[in-house]
């Protein structure tokens, strides 16, 4: 069979059958009486290995090796195959990924481009340094793309650089609050974790509403965070998980709820009860508010008879409730069975009376 024929039928052009006869991959085996090249059954059947080789991504030098070595080993090349082609693919999700981000930016011109660019950069960098300056910077750049803020703020461990991406993130909107919110679902403690300690800190309400339903997770240091939160905020679906922070004893491992907790109770100490009984001190601005945070405070009192540590926490947090519910509490305090309860009433008494 001649090139042309052999071109036709294979779909390889006759160019490229020229060349793979110049690198020895397929030399046909007879000429004709003209001098024209002849190609037999076997050398089309070898053509048609080189372009199945071809299609796995082997280049036309593995292709000789895999063919005429009879010691080459296939599983070894599939192996290295496999490991470029995942390379490759991650590469590319990578530029996707940033082009994407790129293009959420809605950069109006090349600067823009270059500045989205030089921030994506600067957030990847190994250094924190770079990585902080990157953060604060991004609230001068425009446009700013939130999507790399959050996953940068979800992934970082250096607490200063994360800060800083906190702060930038405060200033993102609520697009900035709904990729975080995406982010209390984590199987990752410290991503859930850094989530709602930067929900914490964006306003609006779909920052409101993640922190609510975070009141309800399975992770007690997202828990606690989101109610300290609220409470700042005014929000008296708190009150009951805050007057819990207040009474819980944090080296409790009981009060964990899943391993990734046990594992980093450091987390959970980080919010502590003076924080709590500081946010139920502003949640008792409104009168209404305030006895029903007195109220909860005394339940939990009862419910703590065998915690002294708990019960003085607890009779310590009445000092900034206001209200008759709270002076009431107060005098019956006063002459608890325990000393150190009885003489925290006693003063918190004491002072209320000369305000």
């Amino acid at each position: 069979m001649l090139i042309g024929e052999v071109a036709r039928q294979s779909g390889v052009s006759a160019r490229m059958l020229r060349h793979y006869e110049s690198l020895g991959l397929v030399r046909p085996t007879g000429r004709t009486a003209s001098g024209y090249r002849e190609y037999s059954s076997d050398d089309i059947r070898r053509i048609f290995h080189i372009e199945s080789l071809r299609s796995l991504g082997l280049s036309l030098r593995e292709i000789g090796r895999a063919l005429d070595d009879p010691a080459f080993a296939p599983s070894a090349l599939v192996d290295d195959l496999a490991r470029r082609t995942r390379e490759r693919i991650a590469a590319e999700t990578e530029l996707l990924t940033r082009l994407g981000r790129i293009g959420a930016a809605e950069p109006t011109d090349w600067q823009d481009v270059l500045q989205v660019v030089a921030l994506l950069r600067g957030l990847g960098s190994a250094s924190a340094g770079t990585r902080q300056r990157a953060a604060l910077s991004s609230a001068e750049e425009a446009p700013v793309p939130v999507e790399a803020l959050v996953e940068a703020v979800l992934n970082e461990s250096d607490p200063h650089v994360a800060g800083a991406l906190r702060w930038a993130l405060a200033r993102s909107g609520e697009r900035g609050a709904e990729l975080l919110a995406e982010g209390l679902g984590s199987p990752v403690a410290a991503v859930r974790r850094s989530a709602v300690q930067s929900l914490a800190e964006v306003t609006g309400d779909v920052a409101d509403a993640a922190l609510r339903g975070a009141l309800g997770h399975r992770d007690i240091a997202v828990r606690r965070y989101a109610a300290l939160a609220l409470g700042t905020r005014g929000v008296a679906d708190a009150i009951e998980t805050l007057v819990d922070m207040v009474a819980a004893d944090v080296d409790d491992v009981d009060d964990v709820d899943d391993v990734d907790d046990m594992d980093d109770m450091d987390d959970v100490n980080d919010v502590n009860d003076v924080d709590a009984a500081d946010a139920l001190g502003v949640l008792a601005g409104d009168a209404v508010l305030a006895d029903r945070i007195a109220a909860g405070l005394v339940d939990r009192l009862e419910r703590s008879a065998r915690d002294p540590s708990a019960r003085r926490r607890l009779t310590q947090a009445l000092a900034d409730i206001p209200g008759e519910a709270t002076e009431r509490a107060l005098a019956e305090l006063s002459e608890d069975g325990d000393r150190g309860v009885a003489v925290t009433a006693t003063y918190l008494l004491q002072l209320r009376e000369q305000r």
